[in-house]
């Protein structure tokens, strides 16, 4: 059965003591958590610390032991399988290492979300491909296959393939990652465009305070399977949070080396 949530205050995204574990080991361990619509919210955290877990639970590839997630006012976790279908026309996701299917044109691969949400002829899904693969800075690469892409223009396809339906939320699993400062740099500025232009709510995951600080309205820092802190680049850099403060300056000894 589906429950309401109060919408107050355009909660696009609300997580309540949630809890994942992977047989005796707690990943996630009570996260509480609101995202407000067309909010980009980061969260940072060690590896290993359960991020792109929570991703996964949000967009339904895992369930969670217990808690609930909201989204856009809609409890998700009990939703049967027509009722999840028609929840992911809401949501896109940008996979860490692009995951494209690599039998597939870079069209098709950017066609795949379009043809399966929405009823669209071969002339409008064109049109949206070569739309789609422009915002993100690619013309002319329709017919390349994966293999012949950089890892950079992979990223910027699994964008595009993300975009192309435009999702009402957005979900990034370490958009950076593997890539070159600049190339980082542009990924940066699509995720700021995307929310500017399209008006999505994303949660960006990420290790990389440069980034986290050029895209987020607001940071998350999880640890020890939780959320300990919430706030502002600003506030998140003047934290007094010893945790939070070995984190983003980086530090290899301290209170997160004991956990």
């Amino acid at each position: 059965m589906i429950k309401e949530m109060d919408r107050q205050n355009q909660i696009m995204i609300k997580i309540k003591d949630l809890h994942k574990s992977f047989g005796n080991k707690p990943v996630l361990a009570g996260i509480d958590l609101e995202v407000k619509k067309g909010e980009t919210m980061v969260v940072i955290g060690q590896s290993g610390a359960g991020k792109s877990v929570l991703l996964k639970l949000i967009i339904g590839i895992m369930k969670p032991d217990r808690g609930e997630i909201y989204l856009d006012g809609l409890e998700i976790t009990g939703l049967n399988e027509e009722e999840r279908l028609r929840l992911n026309r809401k949501l896109g996701m940008v996979f860490q290492g692009a995951a494209l299917f690599d039998s597939m044109t870079v069209a098709e691969n950017v066609a795949f979300g379009l043809k399966r949400h929405l009823k669209l002829k071969e002339d409008e899904i064109r049109k949206i491909v070569r739309q789609s693969l422009e915002l993100v800075g690619l013309r002319g690469v329709e017919n390349l296959m994966p293999h012949q892409l950089s890892g950079g223009m992979k990223k910027r396809v699994g964008l595009a393939r993300a975009i192309a339906y435009r999702p009402e939320i957005m979900l990034y699993d370490e958009p950076s990652t593997g890539i070159d400062p600049i190339r980082a740099d542009a990924i940066n500025e699509m995720i700021n465009q995307f929310k500017k232009e399209l008006g999505m709510t994303s949660i960006v995951i990420t290790h990389d305070m440069a980034s986290a600080y050029r895209v987020a309205d607001r940071i998350a820092m999880l640890y020890g399977g939780r959320i300990i802190e919430v706030g502002t680049p600003d506030e998140i850099r003047k934290s007094d949070n010893a945790i939070v403060q070995q984190f983003i300056r980086g530090e290899a000894s301290g209170p997160i080396e004991s956990w």
